[in-house]
């Protein structure tokens, strides 16, 4: 096993492990609100860290400012429409003024799949752009794969924090089994996904890996900012998420200059 088979593969495996040991802590240690906005809002944190020190100035790099502003959208609109698809295309906020007709309009439409089904599924989806990232990551510049690793392995363990809380208030019994489904499900994605980029994409242009990678940020911050931090200040105390984003933020500041 050559040395960036090695680092794409321990990234890819320890990023991916991440998520079934969230399910575990899930399982045996309920989060309070306090610690669950804690380490959610420190995830989104080491996300918007990782996208404005790494990513999109590596992206930048490798192509340019266009094709990385193409690509950054791409993946944007991407996961947008992932999202309105499992929603059968309507969203709002509980204080929207649209919120009561969407509601009625979930009543006659169901989503697709229950709040843990459809936060679950997306997840996988994502670590499918968060597997690819981390092998395109490496393709470029094995510190890229490094980084981005570490911050996915912060995110997976949140998201399966949350999950494990969701599928509780879902599930009375039998809920140690469905929290490990998802969460190995989700293990799964990001590792073979992160397998593929690397032996498939490393070949690739530097302009179209500079595209790949600004279309991975594009698609994680869209996650980032709907997801993560939305749930990390509905659970804060004395703005405990805010605290935690910083300092999520200002760590991925200090891991991009010292790698």
């Amino acid at each position: 096993m050559d040395g960036q088979l090695l680092i794409v593969f321990t990234v890819a495996l320890v990023a991916a492990l991440a998520s079934t040991a969230g399910g575990v802590i899930a399982i045996y240690l309920r989060p309070s609100s306090f610690l669950l906005s804690s380490a959610v809002g420190f995830a989104a944190g080491v996300l918007l860290g990782t996208f404005a020190f790494k990513m999109v100035p590596e992206a930048i790099e490798q192509s340019s400012l266009t094709i990385t502003v193409l690509g950054f959208v791409t993946g944007f609109v991407l996961v947008y429409c992932l999202d309105l698809f499992v929603n059968r295309g309507r969203m709002a906020g509980d204080e929207a003024d649209q919120i009561d007709d969407v509601r009625s309009f979930h009543r006659r439409h169901k989503p697709r799949g229950s709040q843990v089904t459809v936060l679950a599924g997306a997840t996988s989806a994502e670590e499918l752009i968060e597997g690819l990232t981390i092998g395109v990551g490496a393709a470029i510049e094995p510190s890229v794969a490094f980084i981005v690793g570490a911050a996915i392995f912060v995110d997976n363990v949140s998201e399966a924090l949350s999950i494990g809380e969701l599928v509780r208030e879902e599930t009375k019994s039998g809920y140690r089994w469905r929290i490990l489904k998802w969460t190995n499900l989700i293990a799964l994605s990001l590792f073979v996904s992160a397998m593929l980029g690397w032996l498939v994409l490393r070949g690739l242009p530097p302009t179209i890996l500079g595209f790949l990678l600004a279309m991975g940020a594009g698609g994680m911050f869209y996650l980032t900012v709907t997801d993560l931090v939305p749930e990390a200040e509905e659970h804060q105390y004395q703005q405990s998420s805010a605290i935690a984003i910083g300092a999520g933020f200002l760590a991925t500041l200090v891991l991009s200059e010292l790698v």
